[in-house]
């Protein structure tokens, strides 16, 4: 009876590793994680584009154990709830502006101010290195990813401009931190959408509009403009992230973690170098149209420059009443732009 018995058992044994052995590789590999990823920019975008690139890589690169569902263009979340909908887990991954939250980012909003920016590639490296040296609390929550930001905030005009008294009382469309520079400009700012810009210049509601010079053709301003005014010693950015779940994010195996720091690292470079390669379309853009870029002089552009340094000063007077280290950080990116070349 024992032997009998054993040799039932043993017969079990062989049936189930031969069914093991001869399931298709599909049955018993690991399943893939399965992420969803949030993006504010419209699928046709180049950085949305990019980004499809990035979740390629990444499931690529961990042979298939993770795949990413992409939903573009605030389908899944509007851009100002993207930040909290990774929080939350209604996204596993989002990519959104610090900006479409005035307050919430109070460290890394900083770098959205005309601190004198002349690229992208400047710009994302400053909020990188900006995150990296103070760790702010207001990004504890999420794995942070990507940071980058777009090439220099100017302004695009239908008038002649050479020196800062021809902006007095002129309307020039901007939004936000935007309107601040172009109240500091003497200017009467103007709030539009972007989508809504290109007819206020056409029609004449607008005179002149902020941004960086990819709106030149992004957004077809080099139809309706005439100049586009090189204000780099007062130009700003708009700081962008990509964000995971801290749950989701600790979830993941060590080896799917290094695929993901790799590849966003390299994603960071690409985006900075998209930005500055998509404001020159925008340059070319307007010329092709026989319209003007103006580069002031070194000592304009200081003029411009000092009529902005108030906003500085009330950010940093802002953040040092929230316990904040305001004076070092504007410090911190002055000389960090500064230094870069």
């Amino acid at each position: 009876m024992k032997k009998f018995f054993m040799f039932k058992a043993f017969l079990f044994v062989f049936f189930v590793t031969v069914c093991l052995v001869s399931l298709p590789n599909h049955a018993v590999a690991q399943k893939a994680t399965e992420l969803t990823f949030s993006n504010f920019f419209p699928a046709a975008h180049k950085n949305s584009k990019l980004m499809e690139e990035w979740i390629g890589e990444i499931e690529k690169k961990t042979g298939g154990k993770v795949k990413i569902k992409y939903y573009p263009g605030g389908t899944l979340t509007p851009a100002p709830q993207i930040f909290d909908g990774v929080v939350k887990g209604i996204s596993d991954i989002g990519y959104s502006c610090f900006a479409y939250t005035r307050g919430k980012f109070p460290v890394m909003e900083a770098v959205d101010l005309p601190l004198g920016y002349k690229s992208g590639v400047i710009a994302t490296n400053l909020v990188n290195a900006v995150y990296k040296k103070f760790q702010p609390k207001e990004l504890a929550d999420v794995k942070v990813l990507i940071l980058h930001a777009h090439g220099p905030g100017i302004l695009h005009t239908k008038f002649p401009v050479s020196k800062l008294e021809d902006l007095k009382g002129r309307k020039i469309r901007a939004t936000g931190l935007a309107s601040k520079i172009v109240t500091a400009f003497g200017a009467a700012p103007v709030g539009t959408a972007m989508g809504e810009t290109y007819d206020a210049l056409r029609t004449g509601v607008v005179e002149g509009a902020m941004a960086p010079a990819e709106a030149l053709q992004g957004w077809k301003w080099g139809e309706v403009v005439s100049y586009t005014i090189q204000n780099f010693g007062s130009a700003y950015t708009t700081a962008m992230f990509v964000v995971m779940n801290k749950a989701k994010w600790n979830s993941l195996p060590k080896d799917v973690q290094k695929v993901f720091e790799d590849v966003s690292a390299e994603y960071t470079k690409k985006q900075a170098q998209l930005w500055d390669a998509i404001d020159k379309e925008g340059y070319d853009f307007l010329k092709s149209k026989g319209q003007k870029v103006v580069q002031l002089s070194a000592q304009e552009d200081a003029r411009w420059a000092k009529a902005v340094l108030p906003l500085l000063d009330e950010y940093a007077k802002g953040a040092n009443a929230k316990g904040l280290p305001g004076d070092e950080i504007i410090k911190f990116c002055l000389d960090f732009i500064k230094s870069q070349k």
